[in-house]
């Protein structure tokens, strides 16, 4: 996941190829799902005017914590160093860990926790719930977790994507996205990325990426978000956007039983 160039070397020039205002859409309807968690069990007092705490994996740039930071105390985990620094840049605010989903613990639970596109780079059954196991044991008993992949295997197309912009300071970047045809089955679908880079001296180097994507059914994500623990649900995204919606998979970790 961290050794492509998308992450790496080219980490600086991501809000060249996403910026926020792309994301505000999608971070509120997400937004409306994290907020369904249940109040803690137990006696203790609650402050109503604290924020409810998020933990994002694979946070990257931090396109969609600028939108959630303002509801929710967040901490950013992502395995790129150089993606953090991005959304350190933009995100001040929020707590930023290096870590990897598959693995992490950090010995503390949140209310809710997110995790977007970066849970397709768990390319087998097995890192996915490696994944969402991690996710079970950093949401406290009556939280929420949100996961959204880019494409399910009901509804991933083959195509192709372009964009980039310009800098103030002379930098550009420009690319090509290609996802190409999945045979029947396949757990896994493959995009080549071309990138024309820009630096600001007015120099252009060229920079190709190939990644490899999990591509799973609905029954299988609903299954593994099951098998952790969590009652899970599919969602159907809202948007007014000219694309497939996506699928936000809801998991709820159910609060102690009280008869025990």
């Amino acid at each position: 996941m961290s050794g492509y160039h998308f992450y790496t070397d080219l980490a600086p020039y991501w809000p060249l190829v996403s910026s926020p205002g792309e994301y505000a859409e999608e971070a509120a309807f997400a937004a409306a799902l994290l907020r369904t968690s249940e109040p803690p069990a137990g006696d203790g007092a609650v402050d109503p005017a604290a924020r409810p705490t998020l933990l994002e994996l694979g946070s990257g740039g931090g396109n969609n914590a600028a939108h959630l930071k303002h509801e929710f105390a967040m901490t950013l985990v992502d395995l790129s160093p150089q993606m953090l620094a991005v959304s350190a840049a933009l995100n001040p605010e929020c707590e930023h860990l290096e870590g990897d989903m598959r693995t992490l613990r950090l010995d503390r639970t949140f209310d809710a926790v997110f995790v977007h596109d970066a849970v397709e780079y768990m390319t087998t059954e097995d890192e996915l719930r490696s994944a969402v196991a991690t996710v079970f044991a950093h949401c406290r008993p009556g939280g929420v977790a949100v996961l959204v992949p880019d494409h399910i295997a009901e509804n991933y197309e083959p195509g192709s994507d372009h964009g980039g912009t310009d800098g103030d300071d002379g930098r550009g970047l420009r690319y090509l996205a290609w996802s190409h045809p999945v045979r029947p089955g396949a757990t896994t679908a493959t995009t080549d990325y071309a990138f024309l880079v820009r630096s600001a001296d007015g120099s252009v180097s060229v920079a190709h990426d190939t990644h490899v994507l999990g591509l799973f059914p609905r029954e299988t994500w609903l299954r593994v978000l099951a098998e952790a623990g969590f009652a899970a649900r599919s969602v159907a995204e809202v948007t007014q956007d000219d694309r497939l919606p996506r699928e936000f998979f809801v998991g709820s970790r159910p609060l102690p039983d009280a008869r025990g």
